[in-house]
């Protein structure tokens, strides 16, 4: 929940806009000391964007205010595809908007921080906003996994296996300690200055639609599909080998719930090239083509070579 880098005063624009905040505000005039739910009153009303970062007493906090409510129509795509592939971790969750949005984003941040993992603290809640921390610290400035990943990739492959498997391996943990994310996307994942990967974007909960073993496929699915094209382009066969290692720690019905997806999805390696398409259709091509890679009938890593 910070800026790329020291200096900056945005995220990607790529960035969707429940993590991709304005900059940062100008100081508000405070009615006390470090009095957070004051100032979430004071300042939601005033504030027109649907997050934007502020300064309380020299700290920096990010303000979320309810939107209106999402419409379904972008949730059907998926509904059909997850029918037709029988498959539950494609199944979409939509997120409600408004102020059920905010109630279950300060939940979920509170369930994700009493399982010991790295998110933002609650300051401040109410029905229509929400008053949330910033993971950096002392002045240094979070990195967004997904722009390390990409100046790994320009660094090499070896820069961009050690990146990505950080990113696995900060899933895992999420799983390890019986909890699930939101959108495990590279963009919702966070280097905080000590080197520990926090986790941010909880406006909607994937539990209420399914059970918590297609809530951690999905983690992983998320994650695969935001960074395939990277990984496909630098180094496949060596980030199937950290993908199948860092699964082995995954229980039997996730792995499976993966093989599954793998096997079914694979005829979407035959989507059209061209990037007219868009560039979510690459990203699911891409995907598809890495998962029937690394997955053969008994769920092995697949060292044959792929029609890409």
């Amino acid at each position: 929940m910070s800026s790329l880098r020291p200096g900056a005063t945005r995220y990607s624009s790529r960035k969707g806009l429940a993590s991709a905040p304005a900059p940062l505000e100008a100081e508000v005039p405070l009615p006390g000391p470090a009095d957070y739910a004051g100032f979430l009153q004071v300042t939601l009303p005033q504030q027109d964007k649907a997050v934007a970062s502020h300064r309380l007493s020299g700290e920096r906090v990010w303000l979320k205010k309810a939107g209106p409510r999402h419409g379904m129509a972008r949730y059907r795509a998926m509904a059909v595809l997850a029918g037709l592939f029988r498959l539950e971790v494609l199944k979409p969750v939509p997120n409600p908007g408004g102020e059920a949005a905010i109630a279950i984003e300060a939940r979920r941040l509170r369930q994700l921080a009493e399982a010991g993992l790295r998110v933002p603290k609650v300051l401040a809640q109410q029905a229509d906003g929400l008053l949330i921390s910033d993971l950096g610290e002392s002045g240094r400035s979070t990195v967004v996994v997904q722009e390390r990943l990409e100046l790994a990739a320009a660094a090499g492959p070896a820069a961009l296996m050690s990146a990505w498997r950080e990113g696995l391996d900060a899933i895992a943990r999420v799983h390890a300690s019986g909890c699930y994310l939101s959108q495990a996307f590279d963009r919702n994942l966070v280097m905080c200055p000590d080197g520990v990967i926090g986790y941010i974007d909880f406006e909607d909960d994937p539990g209420e639609a399914l059970g918590i073993d297609e809530c951690q496929a999905r983690d992983w699915l998320s994650y695969l599909h935001s960074t395939a094209m990277l990984v496909h382009a630098a180094a496949p066969q060596q980030a199937g080998a950290h993908w199948h290692a860092v699964q082995a720690d995954a229980s039997d019905a996730v792995r499976e719930r993966l093989l599954q997806a793998a096997r079914r999805m694979r005829w979407l390696r035959r989507l059209p090239k061209s990037r007219r398409w868009g560039r979510d259709t690459q990203r699911v091509r891409t995907a598809a083509s890495l998962l029937a890679r690394w997955y053969s009938l008994n769920g092995q890593l697949f060292v044959a070579p792929t029609r890409y």
